[in-house]
Order: structure tokens, then sequence, then C-alpha cells
């Protein structure tokens, strides 16, 4: 997903409203890809991150050093009311336990008039990097598979968690990014590590199986380069 999550950030920062001077908070932060962005944006010193990844804390504070990266979840940020001028979690809030707590667990810890911002893919419309493999996995296996069901994946979700959470002046969008793969199988390989639903359903799977669903991508996407598109949709609001 760094192949996605890397390039957006820097628009999704940049949409959110990010500027020199202020604190603040990248909620599910994995690796440091927002983290990164907003460290460059406003200096290392000016930003928090969480997530519940010990694996990911590590890598983020070693990606950049001197923010302040804490293992927690987004339902229960370990910070006092009113420290943040904003709270931006990307790609985060269909993973979210609770997205209605975490999305006010943001508000909260944002001052008055601060910035809540949050992106997820469009897995509803068919448009997430990983949309490819869903069809391909769905036209093989003959059921229904996908993230499309997760909170924020469809038009007009973020805003209503934003709203509901008590955010004002919520405003919604979209964000398009493109990766480039040298090969099918570049573009296939992070499938089977297992990680994400889409990892784990391949972990299930037997070889031939996998293979067919590569064979399918490869008919849609071809041997390769391989070029995706993918659209987030986008949401902020204020405290």
């Amino acid at each position: 997903m760094g192949r996605f999550s890397q390039p957006l950030a820097e628009p999704f920062a940049a949409w959110a409203g990010i500027e020199s001077g202020q604190q603040v908070l990248d909620v599910g932060c994995g690796p440091g890809a927002l983290t990164m962005v907003l460290a460059g944006r406003l200096g290392a010193e000016a930003v928090a991150a969480v997530d519940p990844s010990a694996s990911f804390v590590a890598a983020a504070r070693t990606r950049v050093p001197g923010v302040d990266v804490r293992r927690a979840t987004a339902e229960a940020l370990p910070f006092d009311a009113d420290v943040f001028d904003a709270a931006l979690a990307e790609l985060v809030v269909h993973f979210m336990t609770d997205p209605a707590g975490g999305v006010s667990e943001m508000r909260r810890v944002t001052r008055p008039g601060g910035t809540i911002a949050a992106c997820v893919w469009d897995f509803g419309g068919d448009r997430a990097p990983q949309s490819v493999f869903f069809r391909a996995a769905i036209a093989v296996l003959g059921i229904t598979v996908g993230e499309q069901d997760r909170a924020g994946t469809r038009a007009g979700q973020l805003e209503a968690l934003l709203a509901d959470a008590g955010c004002g002046e919520v405003q919604g969008g979209e964000l398009t990014v493109r990766s480039t793969f040298a090969s099918i199988q570049e573009w296939w390989e992070p499938y089977t590590l297992g990680v994400s639903p889409a990892g784990a359903l391949v972990a299930s799977l037997d070889a031939p199986t996998r293979a067919r669903i590569l064979e399918r991508a490869r008919g849609e996407l071809g041997a390769g380069p391989v070029s995706v598109t993918a659209t987030a949709w986008v949401a902020r609001g204020r405290a």
C-alpha cells in the first residue's frame, strides 16, 4: 500500500490545509508515509503520531526521527483535549474498530477551530488500488469479496462521520494518484505477503487458485509495465 499511500500523503496534507506553525497529529500512521510529509512541512517537533501496531510504531520512529510516535488506537488517543491544530487519518477510518469513536477522539484532541481530516479509498466505487485484485478474485471464486462495506468507502460516508462527531464546516472531495509497476509479478507480489484483507485472502487459497486470480488480473492489466490509478474519498471539518 505504500506505493499508493506515499503519493497520496502530500496532496492529502495540502487538501487538509496543513501549514507552518501548526501542531498536527497523524492517526493510524502505519510506517510513516503521512508522518514524513507532515514533518517535512512543519518540522518533526510539531508532529505526533499513533498506531496500534508495535512494528509500525518502530518503523515510523526510525523513518521520522524526532516525531512523538506512540502505540495507541484511534479510539483512545493518549493526549489531552484541545492539543493539536489538526488531526489527520490517512487510509485508516475503515480499519478502526469504532470509526465514530475514532473520529470523535480526533475532534476531542483538536483545538476549537482546528481541522479534522480523513481519507479512505473508494472501494464502493471500485476505484481502490486493490479493485483489480478483488475483481479478479470475485470472477475466480464466485463470491463477493472486498472492503466496500467498511466505513468511509462510499461517497458521503466520511462527511457523515465528521458531522456526527460534532465537526462544523464539513467538506468532502476526492484525490487520485497513480502507481506504475515494472511487471504484473511486481504488482502481484505484495498480495502474497498475507497483509491486509486482500493478502489474507490470498494466503487462504491454494496455489492453483492463486494462479488463476493472477492470470485473470493479467488479462485486465497486461504483463507490464502495469499502471494503476486509485481514488480516495476525502473529508475535512472544524473542531
